[in-house]
């Protein structure tokens, strides 16, 4: 090639780099969220493996499970759910079909053992996914435990407060969940995906999020 440029296409060979005239972007295996409106405006059709997929929240309890059980209790293997907001509870779970021995409920006081665990099941390489309830963290954090999601073909998934939606993050796809007051219900805002952007909401009615804190009891630490 003249001037001795490479190919555009050689240009930029990784796989998270994205360009604009390339459409939605081609991802690694995806689990189906069970919500066909969620899943149509997700890049491969779902939750996507082995990488770090940030939730934020308004408040802990507001949809969340609601949101991620359908994809969660299909599965085989444990489910880590690493310093939850409550203490786990098995109705919700059975009731979906869920087999509660896959649940592992990980406690960790301090943010910095959260992140460990997390990280720690991560690399094991054992599980079906991942929930980590965090509150503050740094990029070179995130980062760190990106990398360990891309290890592994686990689903991982980080609820943190919606004040965070101002820090940058690694992530490959970030939400944001608002409960719909009175109406009941909650709406997802797609904040970062590969492959796009989306300025509409995708909207789940009351029937979908009733008793969605019916999945936890109790107190146990949360989002700083």
């Amino acid at each position: 090639m003249a001037g001795g440029q490479a190919p555009a296409d050689r240009a930029l060979p990784h796989p998270d780099v994205w360009r604009g005239g390339q459409g939605m972007a081609q991802t690694q295996a995806c689990v189906d969220t069970g919500l066909p409106a969620l899943s149509a405006q997700l890049p491969g059709g779902g939750w996507p493996r082995g990488a770090l997929v940030e939730i934020l929240l308004p408040r802990a309890g507001c949809g969340e499970w609601q949101l991620l059980q359908p994809a969660l209790v299909p599965g085989e293997r444990p489910v880590a759910l690493v310093r939850p907001p409550h203490v786990p509870q098995s109705a919700a779970w059975t009731q979906a079909g869920g087999d509660m021995a896959r649940l592992m409920w990980v406690r960790a006081q301090q943010d910095a053992d959260a992140l460990w665990a997390a990280e720690q099941s991560l690399r094991s390489g054992a599980l079906d996914a991942v929930l980590l309830w965090q509150g503050a963290a740094d990029y070179r954090q995130l980062h760190r435990l990106h990398l360990a999601a891309q290890g592994c073909h686990a689903l991982f998934f980080m609820l943190r407060p919606q004040a965070q939606a101002c820090q940058p993050s690694p992530a490959a796809l970030r939400l944001a969940l608002a409960p719909q007051g009175q109406a009941g219900g909650f709406q997802v805002n797609i904040l970062k995906r590969r492959g796009g952007w989306l300025s509409q909401a995708v909207h789940f009615p009351f029937h979908l999020v009733a008793g969605a804190d019916a999945w936890a009891i109790g107190a146990a630490g949360g989002m700083g």
